[in-house]
């Protein structure tokens, strides 16, 4: 394995553990194809340049374990049973091995749970997980040839073998993790005990490493084995292997790029071993860099693999690569690298702030503020001046001010800049959070609990995906034992869960949203009445919003820690002043004039007058912000154009003019619409 070589981060850390821990659990994306950085064969100058190939995960873990001193591969599963699948000692270790088959089995092989029959793995698997583990140190004597396998010289050595074994869809050994049967729960036993007991194998020439004969468990969540085997013993590590984030989604997106304008299809992962991989010396064609990104964005939530076969689409319905954002969609519909460490996230919040203020408008001072936060998270000087910072969350954020001031969207926006896309933002609504047991939902129910196995939304969440943008809107309405368990995330960066699985926050940006000092304390002299009003100096704003929102926490609830760990991370929304709302309100008639010609094939004007009175009404009460813009909008142009579009036999095509507004005293809206063909030159 060549050293400039970039593998996942998932496989540096298990190699780099493997003489500490004798078992490992491979969960989460295990069956997508991984990305590893090689280097080309030399140009005309002898510069070798890197290039990206993707590999299954069964390769990409050889070939970093071989350089270790490893001999040979093996995998389980009870279907197969033991299987060598590559090493140099190959022939030798299946020779140690049971006859190809299954030896035991789940349900599958030994009958249904109801029907009577023992289930799970027979008792000669365990047998051979140890002899594995110990490097067959008890196996020297002279060895029987095995059934059905013709008689030989049995191999003999004075040194173990250094092997490593996979045992694939483990969630298949047990019929139901829940329930264990004896014969079930006494393999676990057995396997929770062989990982306290086996040593670490002393390297072959005395010079390396002394390493554990690993165990590597592939299962798609830690929870499809038992709890009490996966947070039983320290020497069984969980490793989460996370779904592509945008960086590796653009690694991929350029590599099939490449391919897709070099030889017009995807190349297969090749056949031989990644360490032995030479590439061309033939240049590659350059990748347009907006369609790399464009593919990257819209492949958001979906695996490598994915992208893959969506290109191979592309490729079969004879779609050029600029037009695989389609691909993608019919993709869908038929069907630890860190993103802080590159540089495009720096290069992305340099570029986000004529985004973020096209998106949050009239909020100056609050997005300079955010975006203030943001590059000291990506430089990772959060909480820098701590003298222990330990692992605390890469950024936190404190949204406080009037309703409808743009809270909810800049916390959008910022998933969108660190992260690629609004997707990216995990927004909990606290108001659902409000008993005193809602905090289970987060972290899970304790044993014996309802929903114990479940897990919590939250833990659950962000071990799936580390790197995201949390949003908790509303979080004055949360109960306070939803706040500890904030305190512990702001402090620690960590959460344990009712099974005790810790998920770890030290990736995420954390976003709180309130409404809290707009109105006064109920035993002030405004007695809960409004305290900051349209038009207030933002300093004072400020002042005012700041103050009340430390009473809260420090008087109210007694949280005085809780917003000492909020600090310098509040950031103040002001009021929309009366050229924002004509500005939000010229944006939302935009949005609906591009959802109509979109959808409909509607061509949507307004007359000035009728786009003036409209204006009029729905920005003369700035109190709900651009929020309540959109309701009025709703009440006085949607609702009746809807119910005037739904009565034409024929929308594509047509022009629709509202050539007037009126709203009566009860409030009710009438529309004048002149609607014609659209005419030849008009945009639609």
């Amino acid at each position: 394995m060549t050293r400039d070589r970039r593998l996942p981060p998932f496989v540096e850390e298990l190699t780099g553990t493997l003489g500490v821990h004798s078992q490992y659990v491979l969960h989460g994306n295990i069956r997508d194809i991984h990305l590893v950085r090689h280097n080309s064969a030399p140009d005309e100058g002898g510069a070798r340049h890197p290039r990206d190939r993707t590999h299954p995960l069964t390769e990409v873990l050889w070939n970093a374990l071989r350089p270790e001193g490893y001999e040979a591969l093996i995998r389980y599963n009870v279907l197969d049973g033991f299987t060598v699948v590559s090493g140099r000692s190959a022939e030798e270790v299946r020779e140690l091995l049971p006859a190809r088959g299954p030896v035991g089995g789940g349900a599958a092989h030994q009958g249904g749970r109801g029907g009577g029959e023992a289930t799970g793995p027979a008792p000669g698997v365990e047998r051979v997980l140890r002899s594995i583990a110990t490097g067959w140190q008890q196996h020297r004597p002279q060895q029987q040839p095995q059934a059905g396998r013709a008689p030989g010289p049995q191999p003999r050595r004075q040194d173990p073998y250094r092997v490593v074994l996979l045992i694939d869809y483990a969630a298949r050994i047990p019929t139901d993790v829940s329930r264990l049967s004896d014969q079930e729960r006494d393999f676990f036993l057995g396997c929770l005990k062989l990982a306290e007991e086996v040593r670490p194998l002393p390297a072959p020439d005395g010079g390396g490493r002394a390493l554990f004969n690993p165990v590597i468990w592939l299962a798609d969540g830690e929870r499809d084995l038992p709890t009490w085997l996966v947070a039983g013993s320290e020497r069984i590590r969980t490793i989460g292997i996370p779904m592509p984030d945008f960086g590796a989604r653009q690694r991929m997106a350029r590599l099939l790029a490449e391919d897709h304008a070099a030889e017009g299809h995807v190349q297969e992962a090749p056949a031989q071993p990644a360490a032995s991989v030479r590439l061309e010396k033939s240049p590659r064609p350059e990748a347009d860099p907006h369609d790399v990104d464009t593919f990257a964005r819209s492949t958001a939530g979906l695996t490598l693999r994915a992208m893959r076969e969506s290109a191979r689409m592309a490729l079969d319905r004879g779609l050029p690569f600029s037009s695989m954002r389609d691909a993608v969609r019919v993709y869908q519909l038929g069907v630890e690298d860190n993103p802080w460490q590159r540089s495009y996230v720096r290069d992305q919040i340099r570029r986000s702030e004529t985004y973020i203020r096209g998106r949050v408008k009239g909020q100056e001072k609050a997005v300079a503020k955010t975006l203030d936060i943001l590059k000291r998270a990506a430089l990772g000087l959060s909480g820098a001046q701590a003298s222990h910072p330990g692992s605390r969350p890469r950024g936190v954020l404190f949204f406080a001010g009037p309703t409808g001031t743009g809270k909810t969207e800049l916390a959008k926006s910022v998933a969108t800049v660190l992260f690629g896309s609004e997707d990216a933002c995990l927004r909990f609504d606290m108001s659902e959070f409000s008993a005193a047991h809602s905090v289970d939902r987060l972290v899970g129910a304790p044993p014996g609990y309802v929903g114990y196995e479940a897990g919590g939304e939250l833990t659950t969440a962000v071990r799936t995906d580390p790197f995201r943008v949390v949003l908790f809107d509303e979080i004055d309405k949360a109960d306070k034992g939803v706040l500890d368990k904030f305190l512990q995330v702001l402090e620690d960066g960590r959460l344990t869960d009712g099974q005790g699985v810790t998920t770890y926050f030290s990736e995420c940006v954390l976003i709180f949203t309130s409404n809290l000092g707009v109105r006064g304390r109920p035993d002030g002299p405004d007695r809960g009445g409004r305290v900051a009003r349209p038009g207030m100096p933002y300093h004072e704003l400020e002042e005012i919003i700041l103050s009340n929102v430390k009473h809260h926490f420090v008087e109210e609830i007694g949280r005085p820690e809780l917003m000492n760990r909020l600090g310098g991370n509040v950031v103040v929304f002001d009021y929309i002043s009366d050229a924002v709302a004509t500005e939000i309100f010229d944006s939302q008639i935009a949005n609906i004039q591009r959802v109509l010609r979109e959808e409909q094939g509607v061509l949507l004007t307004l007359a000035d007058d009728a786009r003036r009175t409209l204006c009029e009404h729905c920005t003369a009460d700035s109190d709900n912000g651009g929020r309540g813009i959109g309701m009025l909008l709703e009440t006085l142009l949607i609702n009746p154009l809807a119910r005037e579009l739904f009565g034409q036999d024929v929308l594509s095509g047509t022009a629709v003019t509202v050539t007037g507004v009126s709203v009566a005293e009860d409030g009710t809206p009438a529309l004048e619409l002149r609607v014609a063909p659209v005419e030849r030159g008009e945009t639609r």
